[in-house]
């Protein structure tokens, strides 16, 4: 199992137990993540630290004074 977190930018886009679809963006030494359609992102994860999973189920959404913040669990 392995664990993500992603910002979300407003409230209710997604649900604890979602299953959700992962987008792979890549920049020039990094991976970044999205959820797909464009609810949620990922911060950047190097190389070695890249998600093979595609698909994963929302665990949790926490609110804080920075936004939501969506934790998303793969199978890895």
């Amino acid at each position: 199992m392995r664990e993500m977190e992603f910002k979300m930018e407003r409230e209710g886009l997604l649900k604890a137990g979602d299953r959700v679809t992962i987008v792979e963006g890549v920049l020039p030494s990094n991976y970044y993540y999205t959820i797909h359609p464009s609810l949620a992102m990922s911060g950047n994860y190097p190389f070695n630290q890249r998600l093979l999973s595609r698909e994963g189920t929302v665990e949790a959404i926490e609110e804080n004074e920075r936004g939501f913040y969506v934790k998303v669990v793969f199978d890895e």
